[in-house]
């Protein structure tokens, strides 16, 4: 198991333009056996974030610590020794396309001076992991995106890390191919407990498999927590865009009318406490007016069924203060929606 500690990073490029601050002063405690998503729009600086991990990038600086060592200090020879321990998959995969499947597999072990017939067996073992053992004499031009990205998986475990870097490991994948691998993620996780680093900008991923995340913009974390705190109450705006674009994107009821638009609106969510009574009916009954539904859908956050809407208001302040005291007594997180849902 490894804990990762960022303390104070900072990451200024050098540019003909002058400086570039692509790291501002950040902070993060990864626990061990954790997966925790990175999550932020492009610019965002979380690809930087973790190439700084295993010191692909220095940091301007900051440091970086390890299972309670300081990579900053290490000497050459102990810094290889430990970036032993962190694999790293990317979104293109960085396979070796002249090499088979099991030769791409073989290759750290064989880095490392271990024995042919040993890194073979090895490779093996975990090309079965990755159901792909049919594969092994196959080249990567031969496979599919999703199963490119399980022998590039393969060989990040290789070498037996305790943590695997993921920057943006599914983004060149259909969503059925991105489900499977996610779940081959959080499968090798439970069986190796492996600290699992997910670097996205899709809060779906980050929804599905994360149990933490931390929310960036500009260089800058802006928000962390429990996946199940942000999803429910985001406090930053970037949290909030994401969230409500996550919403967007899947649980469109109708093309939103103009007046629904200008509505007071309010984010509900639903869980396994509070499953699908009839809220909103009951709602409508008991302050006779009128409560437009505007966006509706169930979502997976951290292995918990959620249930989440966007209400649409138009009514007396009052009166909306009074309903939404209503919503939450009966056991519900909401929260007021500044931005139009399209």
């Amino acid at each position: 198991m490894s804990q990762i500690i960022l303390k104070n990073i900072t990451k200024t490029f050098k540019t003909k333009d002058g400086d570039l601050d692509a790291l501002k002063n950040v902070n993060l405690t990864i626990n061990s056996g954790e997966i925790y998503g990175i999550i932020g729009m492009s610019g965002a600086g979380k690809s930087t974030l973790v190439r700084c991990i295993n010191l692909l990038e220095e940091p301007t600086s900051g440091e970086v610590i390890i299972d309670n060592k300081s990579l900053g200090s290490l000497n050459k020879k102990e810094l290889r020794e430990t970036r032993k321990n962190i694999g790293m998959i990317f979104q293109h995969f960085n396979l070796l396309m002249q090499k088979s499947v099991i030769d791409n597999v073989c290759f750290p072990l064989l880095l490392q001076g271990e024995k042919k017939k040993k890194s073979r067996e090895r490779a093996m073992e975990l090309l079965k992991l990755v159901d792909l053992e049919d594969k092994a004499k196959a080249y990567p031009a031969q496979l599919s995106g999703g199963q490119r990205q399980r022998v590039a998986i393969a060989r990040a475990l290789a070498t037996n890390p305790q943590i695997l870097l993921c920057d943006e490991a599914t983004s060149a994948l259909d969503p059925q191919t991105t489900s499977s691998i996610l779940d081959l993620l959080r499968s090798i996780n439970k069986k190796f407990n492996i600290t699992i680093v997910i670097i996205t900008h899709e809060m779906a991923v980050v929804r599905e498999i994360c149990s933490h995340v931390a929310i960036m913009k500009n260089g800058e974390v802006e928000e962390t927590g429990t996946v199940e705190s942000v999803f429910s109450h985001p406090k930053s705006k970037t949290g909030k865009e994401l969230i409500l674009k996550d919403v967007s994107d899947k649980a469109t009821i109708a093309d939103t009318p103009e007046e629904m638009k200008k509505s007071y609106k309010l984010r509900i969510v639903f869980s396994k406490h509070t499953p699908f009574e009839p809220i909103v009916s009951d709602l409508v009954l008991t302050f006779n007016e009128h409560v437009n539904i505007i966006k509706a859908n169930m979502k997976i956050v951290s292995g918990v069924t959620k249930g989440e809407m966007i209400l649409g208001f138009n009514t007396s302040k009052e009166k909306i203060e009074e309903m939404e005291q209503f919503l939450l007594d009966k056991g519900l997180d909401i929260e007021e929606v500044f931005e139009d849902v399209e």
